[in-house]
């Protein structure tokens, strides 16, 4: 399922089934100030058909988990420290922004398939836990898929579709 191969059951040890790093902060020193450590099937096999998983992400001050999307799942979010500002956007054609201010404590759930983000909005670092309702999610960054693609998406297409001059289309591909 998913592209994992299930492993023998007489194979089976308690190391498939276990993970140890999600004390350990993720680093945040990029150009967004988000650190995302997965918990997905391919650290634990054991996962492999049962339709979970979970990430930590880890915020600088400002930092964002840009906009992205899970195409396999439903994403349920709990701030453990520090504020979040975050958001989705719905489906055609209303593409409704819906957002909150969330705190320590705090649970926010974001729609399988649906554009959504997280930001910091604390001078100090923020951690988020989350659980998504799928053993291999995937994600989906917006930013690096429509300007990093490889090969390159044409600047006219691009610049048709974002209403902007090619110029602004060569100066994003360049970032990413």
């Amino acid at each position: 399922m998913n592209g994992m191969a299930c492993k023998n059951p007489a194979m089976v040890q308690a190391s498939d089934f276990a993970f140890s790093g999600l004390h350990i902060p993720g680093n945040t020193s990029n150009a967004v100030g988000s650190g995302v450590t997965p918990v997905v099937v391919t650290q634990i096999p054991g996962l492999n058909t049962l339709g979970i998983s979970m990430v930590r992400i880890d915020y600088a001050p400002w930092g964002i988990n840009s906009l992205h999307t899970h195409p396999r799942a439903t994403e349920i979010l709990t701030v453990i420290e520090g504020s979040l500002e975050v958001g989705f956007v719905t489906s055609n054609p209303e593409n409704r922004h819906i957002t909150k201010i969330l705190k320590k404590g705090d649970v926010f759930v974001f729609p399988v398939g649906l554009i959504h983000y997280q930001r910091n909005i604390g001078y100090g670092n923020a951690v988020a836990i989350a659980a998504l309702s799928s053993q291999n999610p995937g994600v989906i960054t917006i930013a690096n898929a429509v300007f990093g693609s490889k090969p390159d998406i044409s600047s006219d297409l691009l610049a048709k579709a974002f209403q902007v001059d090619k110029s602004v289309v060569w100066q994003l591909q360049t970032k990413f």
